[in-house]
């Protein structure tokens, strides 16, 4: 392992919030969607990307049937559903969709995306999370060589900035969060969004 990755790899234990590393499943970017949940009391769920299964089980906890897919089955009752490829469930079949940190791994997020909203019902609710990679911290560490290709995953596909997102999904309800210590205030300007969260947080309305 290089130098670069191994200092990159203990940076992301420092328990600062810019979206992943030690705080990956208590983000505030992954609390913020949760919020955006509606109650599921009677309602069906898709949790695409559901890896090991953890808000598979929230979502159930809320009252949701849940479907649990991703592209290999971490946890008994997952089925194995390769996202880049048209879903096998018919149009207008869940009431809610979430996926979180999926859309940045995808061959082309327009054609999933568009897949999701066929088989979302008229109503439902989308609720995705993906990695802003070009708020200004990032932006800074770019300009020294550290690019979003060097600090992200070595599997994420796409490195999305304000303006890739806003022509992914124009009509998406777009929030985010800073500081990265303390007590976060919940953003909602997307111009203070993409400027200052290392996350955006997606919410389209079926």
């Amino acid at each position: 392992m290089s130098l670069v990755k191994r200092a990159i790899g203990l940076a992301k234990r420092i328990p600062i919030d810019l979206g992943q590393g030690a705080v990956a499943e208590t983000t505030e970017g992954k609390q913020i969607a949760l919020r955006l949940v509606p109650p599921g009391q009677g309602r069906t769920a898709l949790d695409l990307g559901c890896r090991e299964g953890h808000q598979t089980r929230w979502l159930q906890g809320r009252g949701y049937t849940v479907t649990s897919i991703d592209v290999e089955a971490l946890f008994d009752g997952a089925q194995v559903v390769d996202a880049n490829e048209r879903l096998p469930f018919p149009d207008d079949h869940f009431d809610l969709i979430w996926s979180s940190e999926v859309i940045e791994h995808l061959q082309d997020p327009a054609f999933s995306l568009g897949e999701l909203r066929r088989v979302l019902r008229p109503g439902g609710d989308i609720i995705l999370t993906t990695p802003n990679s070009y708020m200004w911290l990032f932006k800074a560490l770019a300009a020294v060589g550290l690019t979003p290709q060097k600090l992200q995953r070595d599997d994420h596909l796409h490195f999305f900035d304000l303006a890739d997102i806003q022509r992914l999904a124009p009509d998406a309800e777009l929030y985010g969060y800073f500081p990265w210590m303390g007590p976060k205030q919940t953003l909602a300007a997307p111009g203070w969004v993409g400027r200052l969260s290392p996350t955006f947080v997606l919410h389209l309305r079926g």
